[in-house]
């Protein structure tokens, strides 16, 4: 085998020899079990800042899986709001109800309202008002008592008559639901139940094979490059690809004609998150760096503290961007080994690390904000070493081990998670 042919240069001026054994640089054979025993505690010190999606996953704690596909479930909140398909109030007389109260009916457009919610209603051409829900007519229609009706009297051959009307609510107006309210004597109320919303992903099997022959150890032995030097080599080429199918692979089921065996690709966080904003990377200024903040936290369940990684172009507009006493930046801050940049808001506080796999992907403008404390790793086959001797086999004079794992992250509550799609001004 022509050793030239499978010599690749290293990102940054070393070498690496790929699909053959190593015979040009070794020393000392590695201790038995030495990185059976301390592999957990080793690959998380290496290059942290360089895979920090798979350096998080390794801090939190993780899932063991049975199976090579990890089904998962999320329960979401219901919405905060309806939305009215007609519009009513106006010049529309309420119906009065016995006992005093004035009622009228409401469409919604999609969602469910329970009997005994209020509501907030914003009309623009009054104050505010609280309608009660009275009952259901039928589906997505519902009758409405008005807390604070208009009144306002009529002349007509009988005299004076007072009517009662509700501020106008134009079709599309939004009805904000509040607190269910319950008179003395009720013990019930109408049933809630919430419902998981099933998803699942793959596990992929990451391997890394690092080989050595016994005459090169020997002949190079006093360089103080040991077999354990190559295994944490070959730990941080496994961990950036790992990385790199973490955050932008696909979910799939392949099947290996030559193995004939079938192969699980895992899905990326990227794929999995429930929204998306935009940057204009050319307009990024500090209204538009609050403008994210908010597209990050408001509205959403989660953490008021979240992570953004950030490829090259969207990195350095964000370094450009001149803060002050509401949005403040420039802080760094040391946690899960990864030092990060701090961007804080009054919604929020952005963990921001520059992410080199962004731009190898083709995602240097974009960027994504992570809630950690809603990404799970499911593992099937824990991170191990497995030592192969191969003299015995009667294969090669080497030391070989492979490096394994079976694995792959979810992201519960998706829309806690963000996407951020950068781009520029067109150019005339």
């Amino acid at each position: 085998m022509n050793t030239e042919e499978n010599l690749v240069e290293g990102a940054a001026g070393g070498k690496h020899v790929a699909s053959q054994a190593l015979t040009t640089t070794a020393a000392n054979m590695a201790a038995p079990g030495l990185v059976m025993n301390g592999i957990d505690q080793r690959i998380v010190k290496v290059r942290p800042m360089s895979t920090p999606i798979d350096q998080l996953s390794r801090c939190a704690a993780s899932r063991h899986t049975d199976g090579m596909c990890v089904e998962f479930a999320s329960v979401d909140t219901r919405p905060t709001e309806v939305t009215l398909a007609k519009g009513v109030g106006g010049d529309q007389t309420l119906d009065e109800e016995a006992g005093g109260g004035y009622s009228t009916q409401i469409e919604i457009e999609s969602g469910l309202l329970d009997v005994t919610e209020t509501l907030l209603a914003m009309p623009a051409d009054g104050e505010a008002t609280v309608l009660y829900v009275l009952s259901k007519v039928k589906p997505q229609t519902y009758r409405v008592m008005v807390t604070n009706p208009k009144e306002s009297v009529t002349t007509g051959m009988g005299g004076g008559q007072t009517v009662h009307t509700m501020p106008m609510l134009a079709k599309g107006s939004k009805l904000i639901r509040m607190g269910r309210a319950a008179a003395e004597l009720d013990v019930q109320t109408a049933q809630f139940s919430a419902l998981p919303a099933k998803d699942y992903n793959n596990c992929q099997i990451f391997k890394m094979q690092v080989e050595q022959s016994t005459l090169m150890k020997i002949a190079r032995k006093e360089l103080g490059w040991s077999f354990s030097d190559q295994e944490e080599a070959a730990i941080i080429d496994m961990r950036l690809g790992m990385e790199k199918s973490f955050l932008f692979g696909r979910r799939t089921k392949l099947f290996d004609a030559n193995k004939q065996q079938e192969v699980y690709l895992t899905g990326g966080i990227w794929a999995q998150a429930g929204t998306e904003t935009s940057v204009n990377l050319d307009k990024l200024d500090q209204r538009a760096l609050t403008k994210l903040c908010s597209d990050a936290f408001v509205g959403r369940t989660g953490s008021k503290r979240k992570i953004l990684l950030a490829g090259t172009e969207l990195m350095e507009a964000l370094s450009n961007v001149e803060y002050s006493k509401t949005v403040q930046g420039g802080e760094s801050l040391v946690k899960w080994g990864i030092e990060f940049r701090e961007i804080r808001s009054n919604f929020g506080t952005l963990y921001v690390l520059h992410s080199e796999i962004f731009d190898q992907c083709g995602h240097a403008t974009d960027g994504f904000i992570l809630d950690p404390d809603y990404l799970t790793k499911y593992v099937h086959i824990p991170f191990n070493c497995e030592k192969l001797d191969l003299r015995k086999s009667g294969q090669r004079n080497s030391d070989a081990v492979v490096l394994t794992e079976a694995s792959c992250l979810v992201l519960r509550y998706p829309a806690t998670h963000l996407r951020v799609k950068g781009t520029h001004e067109a150019k005339e």
